[in-house]
């Protein structure tokens, strides 16, 4: 890797929230993340969507120790979520809706990996069972009084409410870090661990959760998100799917 980068230069990323430790030198991404079934997609996904999406490429892809490394190009623009779209909202969820559309015009016929519920709920019970579903980052009104009483209750619900699937190409973890912003254009998707097949409500639900948090939930930007995709929103699912990210 010292022979590509050629720098020590470096900064280190500290607005993700995976658990990953993300280097950026001045043309490239080193991602060091422990060896798993959502870190090896990402290596999967960043190999076949290259001519489908705009995503980093990979220079180098290593296994070392249990861990996953990963050397990519740095995308062109500034993310989603600077302080500079933060700014312009209106700006900012048009190019959510966007990059919506364009993940769902993405051709899923060979897609190698499916995320659609049935996989969410095993990989769910799996963080369950195993006390990997942590409260750090929890909406205030999943658990508590007028909520659920322990995680496992909440995958229990889950798995008896299941909704009907439109299934396209998914992100996975769609908010505005992941999303790059080059010269008014999309320039490319990052933290493809969750990508694959799934319900396009999927995408939809966390970029609502995003707006709700960046600008306010009784904001009038969800409805501007709902007028440029040209659709009603589906609380139902909204909701469904932002509760199943409750327990990754």
């Amino acid at each position: 890797m010292k022979e590509i980068v050629k720098t020590d230069r470096i900064q280190i990323d500290t607005i993700g929230c995976s658990d990953s430790q993300v280097i950026f030198f001045d043309d490239y991404v080193l991602k060091i993340e422990k060896e798993r079934e959502e870190s090896n997609n990402e290596h999967l996904m960043l190999q076949w969507l290259p001519g489908k999406l705009p995503v980093p490429c990979i220079y180098i892809a290593h296994k070392e120790n249990g861990n996953n490394y990963l050397l990519m190009s740095k995308l062109k623009g500034q993310m989603a979520y600077s302080e500079y779209w933060l700014q312009r909202p209106k700006q900012q969820i048009h190019f959510m809706a966007e990059g919506l559309q364009i993940l769902w015009a993405v051709n899923i016929t060979d897609c190698p990996y499916r995320n659609d519920i049935k996989n969410k709920i095993r990989l769910a019970k799996y963080r369950v069972d195993n006390g990997l579903s942590g409260r750090e980052d929890w909406e205030p009104e999943t658990y508590g009084e007028n909520g659920f009483k322990s995680p496992g209750e909440l995958l229990d619900w889950l798995i008896d409410n299941q909704p009907e699937e439109e299934l396209v190409f998914s992100h996975g973890d769609y908010c505005p870090p992941n999303i790059f912003i080059d010269n008014n254009t999309i320039s490319g998707f990052i933290d493809l661990g969750r990508a694959g097949i799934a319900d396009k409500w999927q995408d939809i639900a966390l970029c609502v959760r995003s707006i709700g948090h960046n600008f306010g939930k009784n904001s009038n930007y969800i409805t501007l998100l709902f007028e440029e995709l040209g659709m009603e929103p589906n609380w139902e699912k909204i909701n469904y799917y932002i509760l199943l990210d409750e327990l990754f």
